[in-house]
């Protein structure tokens, strides 16, 4: 198969990072389209790719088009994702899927019937770390897994007058902290044990109960360079801070503290997996690090090294030990995986990806916690399994 054309939807922080990675592997943009055609053009012409399309409906329209990526807000996700798949394009999307259980069910459902492959971007299992902990998990290593608990907490919208298109539930949807970040935790303790969560409690706090919203568009992350002066005070109707507690498939407990609210806290992700024969502890902002802990002999500190990793880390390791490697090369290493899919016709035996099935489960999750928030109640997750 020649190599396919690519486009990618959504020229914010997102959107440009897809780029950056797809040109790291050598896969050739061949167009891009925004927020309007202007968007499209100056990025088209400032990142030196060949063309730019008017609408998203042009780019449907184009038969060279091949796949699709998706960076756009989260309310545009199932209508393009949809349009895409019945056009017979393969969709990488940004997370969450869509904005409801229904909509990614519908969504996942069509990914099947057309054979296309679909993936959502849960990039935090592509640390070769997280690969390396998993690989030593089904090893036995940690034995059986009985406490998993962690943070994902963040501080970008810290202040009253931080603002982003999430904060609008039209846009970003019902949940915020739990489906923007809390689904790459989940998402990543789950991939790494082969557990399934069961049942969840959940409660929110809303900290900044009103808001102050400026005139024009805020890209993600750069208030805090750029000062909002606006006096337009908002109510926020979705969650700065997520509480939840977990209950696993083999009866193991859980619970995790999620931010966006949290000072000094700029993307700090840990967990840590009590198992009977040891633990595990990895903390993104120090990506490059394993924590292990025993009972009976000392702790160890496991450094990112290929040739100290089992084969099928060691293959998803895109530098020696002592060279290291962060957020950016996760992105090379989930397109790497879903781009190989594509030309081989199957997915990869290790380091599979998140596709759009997993979107769904992720969607799953988000409605019984939301549910369990609302009535204030453990709720199973197959309550709302339809």
């Amino acid at each position: 198969m020649s190599d396919p054309k690519v486009v990618v939807v959504g020229l914010g922080f997102m959107g440009r990072t897809h780029i950056q990675s797809l040109r790291r592997l050598g896969v050739e943009v061949h167009g891009v389209a925004g927020i309007d055609e202007n968007e499209a053009q100056k990025t088209a012409s400032e990142l030196s790719i060949p063309k730019w399309y008017k609408s998203f409906t042009e780019v449907i329209a184009d038969s060279e088009v091949q796949v699709v990526h998706l960076c756009t807000p989260n309310n545009l996700h199932f209508d393009q994702a949809k349009q895409a798949l019945l056009s017979g394009k393969h969709v990488l999307c940004e997370k969450p899927l869509a904005m409801s259980m229904d909509e990614s069910r519908e969504l996942a459902k069509l990914a099947k019937e057309k054979r296309l492959f679909t993936a959502v971007n849960y990039n935090l299992r592509f640390y070769p770390i997280c690969q390396e902990a998993k690989a030593r998990i089904s090893a036995g290593d940690l034995g059986e897994p009985y406490l998993i608990h962690g943070a994902y907490l963040q501080d970008w919208l810290f202040l009253k007058n931080d603002w982003n298109w999430r904060l609008e539930p039209e846009q970003g949807g019902d949940l915020r902290v739990v489906a923007d970040i809390g689904t790459h935790w989940m998402d990543l303790v789950t991939y790494l044990t082969g557990l399934s969560i069961t049942e969840v409690m959940a409660d929110f706090s809303i900290v900044h109960k009103t808001r102050l919203q400026p005139a024009g568009e805020v890209q993600t992350y750069s208030g805090k360079l750029e000062e909002n002066r606006s006096t337009n005070e908002v109510s926020i109707r979705t969650e700065d801070v997520a509480l939840i507690l977990f209950r696993f498939s083999n009866g193991a407990l859980g619970n995790v503290t999620l931010s966006q609210v949290s000072a000094g806290r700029k993307n700090m992700l840990w967990f840590e997996i009590g198992g009977s024969k040891s633990a595990m502890r990895w903390q993104q902002e120090n990506p490059n690090e394993l924590w292990i802990g025993f009972r009976d002999q000392p702790n160890q500190l496991l450094s990112k090294d290929p040739s100290l990793f089992h084969a099928s880390s060691r293959a998803l390791t895109g530098f020696p030990g002592g060279h290291a490697e962060g957020y950016p090369d996760t992105f090379v290493q989930v397109f790497k995986q879903f781009y190989s899919a594509i030309k081989t016709g199957k997915m990869p035996e290790t380091g599979k990806f998140a596709t759009f099935e997993d979107g769904h489960h992720e969607m799953e999750l988000c409605e019984a916690i939301r549910l369990s928030a609302l009535e204030n109640r453990w709720v199973k997750v197959s309550e709302v399994v339809k």
